[in-house]
């Protein structure tokens, strides 16, 4: 008889974890306890055989439940404890030694749908069903151990039968901490925008609401959806006036994956993201006969489809006639998704018809995740369904890193993992600053960290992340590392394929550079010995700084100075509307050629994004951007139906002169003349990185930033580096875009550090 005392670290709370720990330690006559410890692990105390305590470590490895993850099992042999049965005992808030973490948010499982739709079970059509391997997880949690009074569920104690299975170790719902059932759990409501409840079955009648054709407010498990009938034309551009979002895609919520398939083209791995426990929302490209309104996803070839992943939904879909909803976040552009029911009441006045509310706090904000299949899984958002998983981390060094601005995220590190937060926004408003500030303590909380060896934040001196880095910085008495937002895009990818050097292809709109200069169509060098451009896109002006993100007509005017035109004449040669692309038509060019002869508010750029948006506006795809990434996502749909023609971009000293192309492709057809630029962006980026990976005897090539996302430029950058015998990475794991800088700021501050 020998006595082990077992401490395992991971996903191993709130995914039935103890009861599986129990069943095999029972099953093998092993004697002790199981329960869960304050960092999120879980100890195991076994007696026994020698043989029965090895055939129980390799089953803890092989067979634990689907939502569990072990990182590290530490065992040691200890003085027997003289137990007469095998027991799961009370949780404790003292730590272990190893580094655990809750499971993100589960989309529903099949078990509980099926239940939720029969009649004979106590919990049918009580849209809050859950169990050990379903149901919210981080959105209600406040501190660990995961344990139902450290939840939002605290609030609704259980009645006897949800007890009863709760604490009956050989249930599917032992210790499911969000257990609860229609006599003891959360209630929905429905509501007129003037808070008068609606009588009767609350998801029924919005249902019915949302198949009349009005707008519905609901509210889930991250956070409150404006849903509506994704069919119906006139009810989709209804949406579109009232939340001021004129051209943005909106995420559809299909009512199956045979739904989606009548509308879109899914790949088997498509479907099986689709499917998945995270759920997330999958871009897919649209069938030529689509038979849903255009102005879901205007000048698009792709749509937003997610499958239903709570009770709520199979329910309100149980209840309509409509297939397809829109499913979109709950707030205003730029601003957090909404998450208080009082808060909705207040700031969906005007958009929302009715308001579906159900009583339950949401601790944790929490966004649909966005995937794209693009030389495999590409993230956009990560968020439920994905955080707070952690990646891991080369250094056991605790870092803060703050991430860039749009489409923001935070990371911390923590022995060796890195924990990426959920998606926080568009961090240049001040609530969405307030929403990190918050979400930065929680995580702390939950991973125990009292304090940091350095907090890290992007170069731009305005970035409101930036300047909270430095407040930090300064109250706590840390280091404060500044890292340049295309390193941070290139070392994301690094840190996903475990690189220690790379040259890297950095592709996005807008970041800081070394220089003051605005880059954003890099070619770097990333080693422990050295980190620098190599080469780069040529500099052009952008006439009025930022606005030439809005108005893309500006960025086209530097290329065309940068080019030798004359501008006035080419656009009256080239794109006679022009004047319309300006808010102040012709006054307003003049200006703008006054700025660009003068130097005066004409920051120099070498942005990828940019130029895309250029080409956008002079074939004629998008003179005006209302979204991030428009007129160049817009312009990657043209391109997709054109063939590809020869065109010359001069590369000299490492300068990439793409304005070069602009007389190359003005009397091509439209379609034509948009891949070409694409083919000539790529080709041209990829030549840089094949000779400086020459010049250096580096093997690996990395692709990362915003328009990494481009089908057409990565597949063509990929055929280019292994066509030379080089190895091409792109993200799957972090987001490629700015989603992913705070993950790829940690990792350049170890390469620089070691």
């Amino acid at each position: 008889m020998v006595s082990y005392l077992l401490t395992v670290s991971g996903v191993v709370q709130g995914v039935g974890f103890r009861p599986f720990v129990y069943r095999t330690a029972v099953s093998l006559g092993l004697k002790g306890y199981v329960k869960n410890i304050g960092d999120g692990g879980v100890e195991i105390f076994l007696e026994g055989s020698e043989g029965k305590i090895n055939e129980f470590v390799d089953k803890l490895r092989r067979e634990s439940p689907p939502l569990a993850k072990i990182s590290h099992i530490h065992i040691e042999n200890v003085s027997p404890g003289n137990y007469e049965e095998f027991v799961i005992e009370k949780s404790e808030k003292r730590e272990g030694e190893g580094l655990s973490i809750i499971p993100p948010d589960v989309g529903i499982c099949d078990k509980c749908a099926k239940e939720l739709f029969d009649p004979t079970n106590p919990r049918y059509l009580y849209p809050f069903i859950v169990c050990t391997d379903c149901g919210p997880r981080f959105t209600i949690i406040e501190d660990l151990p995961y344990d139902r009074e450290n939840t939002s569920m605290r609030e609704f104690p259980m009645c006897n039968f949800c007890k009863n299975e709760y604490e009956d170790p050989l249930n599917r719902r032992y210790h499911a901490e969000p257990v609860c059932c229609a006599r003891c759990g959360p209630q929905y409501t429905l509501y007129t925008p003037g808070r008068e409840k609606i009588p009767g079955d609350p998801i029924k009648n919005a249902a019915n609401l949302i198949d009349e054709g009005y707008i519905v407010a609901v509210k889930g498990i991250g956070g409150i959806h404006l849903a509506c009938d994704a069919t119906e034309e006139d009810v989709v551009a209804k949406l579109r006036r009232r939340l001021g979002r004129e051209q943005q895609p909106f995420a559809l919520m299909a009512r199956n994956i045979e739904t989606v398939k009548k509308y879109a083209h899914v790949s088997k791995e498509e479907e099986e993201e689709l499917k998945s426990y995270r759920k997330p929302i999958v871009l897919l490209t649209k069938k030529e006969n689509c038979q849903l309104p255009k102005n879901l996803a205007p000048g698009l070839h792709t749509l937003g489809f997610m499958l239903p992943y709570a009770g709520t939904h199979l329910l309100l879909f149980h209840y309509s006639s409509s297939s397809v909803y829109v499913m979109t976040s709950a707030n205003r552009p730029d601003m957090p998704m909404v998450i208080d029911n009082e808060k909705a009441f207040q700031e969906l006045q005007g958009i929302a018809d009715y308001f579906l509310l159900h009583n339950r706090r949401i601790v944790n904000r929490t966004d649909d995740s966005v995937v794209r299949f693009v030389h495999g899984r590409a993230l956009v958002r990560r968020s439920r369904g994905f955080v707070p998983l952690p990646l891991e981390f080369p250094s056991k060094a605790r870092y803060l890193a703050m991430g860039a601005e749009l489409m923001n995220s935070f990371s911390m590190t923590k022995k060796g993992q890195i924990y990426p937060s959920q998606y926080m926004g568009n961090a240049s408003k001040l609530e969405v600053v307030e929403f990190i500030k918050r979400s930065v303590e929680h995580f702390k909380k939950i991973l125990r960290i009292d304090a940091w060896d350095a907090i890290i934040a992007d170069k731009h001196p305005t970035y409101l992340t930036s300047k909270f880095a430095a407040e930090m910085s300064e109250a706590l008495g840390v280091p404060l590392l500044k890292i340049q937002h295309h390193f941070a895009h290139i070392g994301s990818v690094m840190l996903e394929h475990k690189l220690q050097e790379a040259i890297g292809i950095a592709l996005d709109g807008v970041g800081y550079g070394d220089d003051g200069a605005v880059w954003g169509g890099e070619v770097l060098i990333l080693s422990p010995g050295e980190m620098r451009r190599y080469g780069h896109i040529d500099y052009y002006s952008l006439p009025g700084g930022d606005l030439a993100a809005y108005y893309p007509i500006r960025a086209l005017v530097g290329l065309l100075v940068k080019s030798g035109e004359n501008v006035i004449d080419f656009l009256e040669k080239y794109v006679p509307g022009w004047r319309n692309m300006l808010p102040h038509g012709e006054k307003e060019m003049e200006i703008i050629l006054k700025q660009v002869g003068n130097g005066i508010n004409t920051p120099q750029s070498s942005s990828a994004g940019r130029f895309l948006d250029a080409i956008s506006v002079l074939l004629g795809v998008a003179y005006r951007r209302t979204y991030e990434g428009e007129p160049a996502m817009k312009l990657e749909s043209v391109a997709l139906r054109g063939a590809v023609r020869d065109v010359e971009v001069p590369v000299r000293q490492r300068r990439i002169y793409m304005g070069e192309i602009i007389p190359q492709i003005v009397n091509m057809k439209r379609d034509t003349a948009a891949l070409t630029a694409h083919m000539a962006l790529a080709d041209a980026m990829a030549t840089v990185a094949i000779e400086g990976a020459e010049k250096k005897g580096i093997k690996n090539v990395c692709l990362s930033g915003g328009v990494a996302y481009n089908s057409i430029i990565t597949s063509q950058i990929e055929k280019r580096v292994k066509s030379y015998g080089l190895k091409f990475f792109v993200n799957h794991e972090i987001p490629r875009g700015d989603n992913g800088i705070s993950a790829g700021q940690a990792y350049v501050a170890y390469l620089l550090e070691n």
